[in-house]
């Protein structure tokens, strides 16, 4: 199976052995950050440094002139990763012998949130979450198409992954996050990631809701919740708390405004990239999900992408959607986490990764070669070689 691990640029700039000891890992591909979100993020083995603190969201190479003008631009990285830190990295990796994809975060992006708070998601209580850019605004939608072309198509990339291309929601790792007090469930989750900014209450209308209205069932179908009754989970579970017709209606807004930027990302990156330039996305098969791995109808992204990346630690079973597809040469990657401070089990790789082969699997992605202890590494490197 072809096989990519995560890495930072920091986590190789400065280390003259960082590229060949993940080579040596047995992988043949490198998934390099090229523009990431704020991290505080561990480097065990970094002869200068052992913590880099990414202070905002940024591009780690310089950007180019289409930004002029623009009100919503990405910023430059800080001291943590100066100059092109991408393309110094990249030119080491590509010189011990791993091909190098982009790894480009999107529609999350907390100082975006910060200096431009209306371009956030705002929840039917009124609070903005400044780390989640509310795709369905005609500015920020451009904005992240313009990024993810730029982003993913740098000097010598053979492809790209994209993260976060559709809608953030409540939850989000934080460094002082203290909002685990109330187990909101799967429907809990999606209604308080229901966006009631401008551009969504207009949308709402067009689906014939009331948006006061539906901000108002969304706070009273959640009290009871608030009090500690259990939030029934699934689809069924957010049925329940709006009505199926409220529900239906706002997933059929939400889902429309993630599926044509997902379009739109992904021709603006093939228009500027070679032929042959590879374009995945990291995908969650249920569309109203929110985060990092973008809910997504199966179907539809991998009519658009040449694949997706499905998060995979701690069961596979999100693949099978996805493989039931059967789209002739579709990427189907599943990605573990080997992180065992992060709950991973890089102990289990081999077993893990057949058992995704079995749903579908063609690729395996690792995330992450440059978090992971040495005995981690150990781990990985002999479940590829068995594998």
């Amino acid at each position: 199976m072809k096989t990519s691990a995560f890495l930072y640029p920091w986590d190789v700039n400065g280390d003259p052995e960082a590229a060949h000891r993940t080579a040596a890992l047995g992988v043949g591909q490198v998934t390099l950050a090229s523009a990431y979100h704020s991290t505080r993020a561990l480097t065990p083995r970094h002869p200068r440094h052992r913590i880099v603190t990414a202070r905002h969201a940024a591009v780690l190479y310089p950007a180019d002139a289409r930004w002029e003008g623009r009100e919503l631009r990405p910023w430059a990285a800080g001291d943590w990763a100066p100059g092109d830190a991408y393309g110094e990295a990249a030119e080491a990796l590509s010189a011990a012998g791993l091909e190098v994809h982009t790894w480009v975060v999107l529609a999350h992006n907390s100082r975006l949130g910060e200096e431009h708070p209306d371009t956030s998601v705002v929840n039917a209580y009124g609070d903005r979450y400044p780390w989640a850019p509310c795709i369905a605004q005609p500015a920020t939608r451009a904005y992240l198409v313009a990024l993810a072309a730029e982003a993913a198509v740098r000097p010598g990339a053979r492809g790209t992954e994209l993260e976060s291309l559709g809608w953030y929601g409540l939850a989000h790792l934080h460094a002082h996050d203290k909002t685990a007090g109330v187990g909101l469930g799967d429907a809990g989750q999606y209604l308080m990631s229901l966006c009631f900014c401008g551009s969504c209450r207009t949308g709402y209308e067009e689906q014939g809701l009331d948006a006061g209205e539906l901000a108002a069932t969304v706070r009273a179908a959640l009290e009871p919740v608030w009090r500690g009754a259990p939030s029934d989970g699934g689809w069924t579970g957010v049925e329940k708390l709006l009505g199926e017709a409220r529900a239906a209606a706002t997933r059929a807004w939400r889902d429309e405004r993630a599926r044509t930027l997902q379009e739109a990302a992904v021709t603006a990156v093939r228009a500027a990239a070679p032929d042959g330039f590879q374009v995945l996305l990291h995908a969650d098969p249920v569309s109203y999900h929110c985060g990092a791995n973008a809910g997504v109808d199966p179907a539809h992204i991998l009519s658009v992408a040449d694949g997706v990346v499905v998060p995979c630690t701690g069961g596979a079973d999100r693949l099978a959607p996805f493989a039931r597809e059967h789209r002739e040469g579709a990427v189907l990657a599943a990605n573990f986490t080997v992180v065992s401070g992060m709950g991973g089990s890089p102990g289990t790789l081999e077993r893990d990764a057949r058992a995704a082969a079995d749903l579908g699997a063609g690729e395996l992605r690792l995330y992450h070669a440059g978090l992971a202890s040495d005995g981690d590494l150990d781990a990985v490197r002999a479940a590829l070689a068995a594998l």
